[in-house]
């Protein structure tokens, strides 16, 4: 089929191409998208994603795919079949494509099966777009997605959101079902990456190494691969192993920096100066930190803030105060400046409150009433007007035990009833927290629930389906009974069957031991008219050379007569070895080399003797020796798969069509009884051992001499 225009995106395209620029140092995010046909909406695959960031995939067999990018990267969509697609990444938005077909390829399918399609991407569509916002309103519109959905694929897709919802909701141990249940159905690269990091949320921390472990490195991308390592270093500092830890982010931060992933490279400088910090190695934590403020201040400001305060704490926690309120000052001007763009609610460390009220405390340690007071007041006046009671309670307390030491008692002690009064206020919150975090819990349970029994309706009907097979299963169970003699027939059958099987197969073994046994007597003669041509011509040394060659050939063939395979190791010696022989009497009509990758392991790998032989003679007396001009002849051992290797013969001489011209009726007899033996050999190993050999012949090149290849695959056991 055939699409001549593209048709619509889900969002305007038009409107956004050129309008937003990339951010070299905005985070990235995974971008899912579908390519379908307008009316049909039948799936268009193995269309060609890419990225101008670097990243690249293909849409799979329903027309998806999944990419890496930033904020402002072009996404380009190709395919041989239309026009080439340029859109502008806005955030981690579903795009759906869909492109136009010929008018005499339309056709309408079922609008029952489209609609359904629609409505299942549209609440999924719907769940992400609620995820932060209100938890059970998106477990809900994935439950009905769940309802409609009719494949593993969409199982696993509903189920992977749901855990998306769990893990920022907190439910950690929800969010490891719904993951492991999405795996059940479709292995994904990412889901695996979450699930790993769901395990570590949930303190299963020996799981999650487990899985980061065991996912396929080489099936990642390199941000994949870059946070693999981080959450196995966030693991292993979790639970104490330091050494391990700093491993595990060196690792990444070599992928990060080999890729230049910046934002990565900032943070995992950052982690290991914490671990090395928690090990008591300051001089090295000192280093890392240095690193990660330096690249984060060339990231944006909140990025270069945040870093700004972690070396502050770093620095407060190895009692270097002056440089900590150094820091802790730069960081308050810092924090005017971005919050004229965003704002920062009271859980984040970048608060004003926060920094202030930590100002004071360092000034406190180092005995300066007067500034301690100053920032600690202005603390809790700043906590007090955006109702940070956390930071108002602990500035509060910090400034009583300063009016405490500087002698001051009646203002300690009226700073100690404000913390008390504040304390009862958190108090009161905290408790109408956990209640509303207990029924939060619980109606998230019960939705998790209702989920659940969606899936055990499914496997209720299967286990009913089951059932009534077993049923039918004892039917036929009886009748077969009252049929034994027609069973005792079968059962003769099956003796008669393996019987005749053992006969093949020792008839096989049989046919090659003779047709091993049939070293091509061409080849014998041929050889044999060399010797007595070298001692005609009174040529004694090279005679006695070429046949203390030939006589080692002849030696190993013999050894080999037995066996139906060999080591590679040894086949190659052969090669060699027959090679020489025969440029040894046509020096002057070709020259040859033998090539073998030196990633092989030759020992790994099998071959039945003189396999190859046949195709090299072949190559020298039907191809080079009728070459006008000298020859080449090539022998290249590649390995193409773990399990797999090629073993190429390659000559430019007068090619198969033109060799067959030249011959005589009794050259073309003699040929075609050798490749016959060859023939006959691989077709009996590869039904002895399940297809071992494979061999393909083809004209090596476009030219007067068509020259030929075979190529000779051979798989490990």
């Amino acid at each position: 089929m055939k699409y001549f225009w593209v048709l619509c995106f889900v969002f305007n395209v038009s409107s956004l191409l050129g309008q937003v620029g990339i951010d070299e140092n905005s985070p990235k995010f995974t971008v899912r998208g579908k390519i379908i046909e307008s009316e049909t909406r039948d799936a268009i695959p193995n269309a060609n994603i890419e990225v101008n960031g670097g990243s690249y995939t293909t849409s799979d067999m329903f027309g998806e795919f999944r990419v890496q990018a930033r904020k402002g990267d072009e996404l380009i969509i190709r395919h041989k079949d239309f026009e080439t697609i340029y859109y502008i990444i806005q955030n981690n938005e579903r795009i759906l494509v869909k492109v136009e077909p010929n008018e005499q390829d339309k056709f309408i399918s079922k609008s029952s099966k489209k609609y359904k399609k629609q409505s299942f991407n549209s609440y999924i569509d719907s769940a992400e777009v609620y995820l932060k916002k209100d938890a059970k309103k998106s477990i809900q519109f994935v439950t009905d997605a769940l309802e409609l959905s009719n494949s593993k694929k969409e199982n696993a897709e509903a189920y992977e959101v749901l855990g998306d919802i769990n893990m920022f909701w907190k439910q950690y141990d929800l969010a490891v079902s719904n993951y492991r249940t999405s795996l059940r159905d479709n292995v994904v690269n990412e889901v695996e990456l979450k699930l790993a990091w769901a395990y570590k949320e949930n303190r299963n921390y020996q799981e999650s190494i487990e899985l980061y472990n065991a996912i396929n490195k080489r099936g990642l991308s390199n941000y994949q691969l870059v946070t693999l390592y981080e959450g196995l270093g966030d693991v292993y500092k979790e639970i104490g192993q330091s050494d391990a830890s700093i491993q595990a982010y060196q690792d990444g931060l070599k992928v990060a920096q080999k890729h230049i992933i910046t934002p990565k490279i900032t943070d995992l400088n950052s982690k290991i100066a914490e671990v090395y910090n928690d090990k008591g190695e300051v001089q090295e934590a000192q280093g890392f930190f240095s690193n990660s403020l330096r690249l984060a201040e060339g990231e944006n400001k909140k990025r270069a803030l945040q870093e700004k305060i972690k070396v502050a704490d770093f620095e407060s926690k190895n009692l270097n105060y002056s440089t900590e309120i150094e820091l802790r000052k730069q960081a308050l001007e810092d924090i005017e400046d971005i919050q004229l763009d965003s704002i920062l609610d009271n859980k984040s460390p970048l608060t004003s409150q926060k920094q202030n009220y930590k100002i004071g405390k360092a000034y406190a340690l180092q005995n300066d009433i007067p500034n301690a007071i100053n920032y600690l007041e202005k603390s809790i006046e700043e906590a007090d007007d955006r109702e940070d009671l956390i930071v108002q309670k602990d500035a509060t307390r910090g400034l009583s035990e300063v009016y405490r030491d500087a002698g001051q008692f009646n203002k300690a002690l009226i700073a100690y009833q404000s913390y008390v009064d504040i304390v009862d206020k958190i108090y009161a919150l905290k408790e109408q927290e956990i209640s509303q975090a207990a029924k939060f819990g619980k109606d998230i349970v019960n939705q998790q629930t209702r989920i659940n029994s969606l899936e055990s309706q499914k496997a209720l009907i299967d286990t009913e389906y089951q059932l009534n097979t077993e049923q039918a299963k004892r039917q036929k169970l009886l009748i077969y009974s009252l049929l034994g003699g027609l069973l005792l027939l079968l059962i003769v059958a099956f003796l008669m069957f393996k019987y005749i099987r053992q006969q093949k197969l020792a008839n096989n073994l049989l046919a090659l031991k003779s047709l091993r046994s049939q070293m091509n007597p061409h080849f014998i003669f041929n050889a044999l008219n060399s010797v007595n041509s070298f001692i005609a011509s009174n040529d004694e040394r090279t005679a006695n050379k070429y046949l203390s060659d030939f006589s080692l050939l002849m030696r190993a063939v013999l050894e080999n007569s037995e066996e139906d395979f060999i080591p590679l190791e040894k086949e190659i010696e052969l090669l060699q070895l027959y090679t020489k022989l025969e440029h040894f009497r046509f020096k002057d009509r070709f020259d040859y080399a033998i090539n073998i990758d030196e990633n092989i392991n030759i020992k790994d790998f099998v071959i039945p003797p003189m396999l190859l032989q046949p195709y090299i003679e072949n190559a020298v007396w039907h191809g080079l020796r009728y070459k006008k001009s000298k020859g080449q002849l090539e022998i290249a051992i590649t390995q193409t798969r773990p399990d797999e290797i090629s073993v190429a013969i390659i000559d430019d001489g007068v090619g198969r069509k033109k060799s067959k011209a030249l011959k005589t009726e009794n050259q073309q007899k003699q040929n075609s009884k050798g490749m016959g033996n060859i023939k006959k050999r691989v077709s009996i190993l590869n039904d002895m051992y399940k297809d071992k050999v494979d061999v393909l012949v083809t004209d090596f090149q476009d030219a007067e001499d068509t020259g030929t290849k075979v190529e000779v695959t051979l798989k490990k056991d």
